[in-house]
């Protein structure tokens, strides 16, 4: 419990810090190259929001979701299992599919 509660300002800093971050970059970049007008804190904590939420989502979940899936145990499971013309069949496949 008291772990949990050392993280909760942790992430509020990392929050407000990500902020901030994006605020320079905004002002730095986008008004030069655009010619866009500068946007304040307030708006950059919006817009981070409104890009995780259209790009990424927050990613409450296991990090195992996120892993590609020759990482995942099932997936290395199965292919530890497979016989080496079958191993030899997927990787050729694979390399149809991205075009190698």
């Amino acid at each position: 419990m008291k772990k949990g509660l050392f993280f909760i300002p942790v992430i509020i800093a990392g929050f407000m810090a990500f902020g901030w971050v994006i605020m320079q970059l905004w002002n730095w970049l986008i008004p030069d190259i655009f010619h866009w007008s500068k946007i304040s804190y307030v708006q950059a904590l919006g817009l981070f929001v409104l890009s995780r939420i259209l790009f990424g989502g927050f990613n409450f979940r296991k990090s195992e979701y996120r892993k590609p899936p020759f990482v995942k145990s099932k997936f290395k499971e199965k292919f530890m299992n497979m016989s080496d013309e079958e191993k030899q069949a997927f990787k050729e496949q694979w390399k149809e599919r991205c075009g190698k």
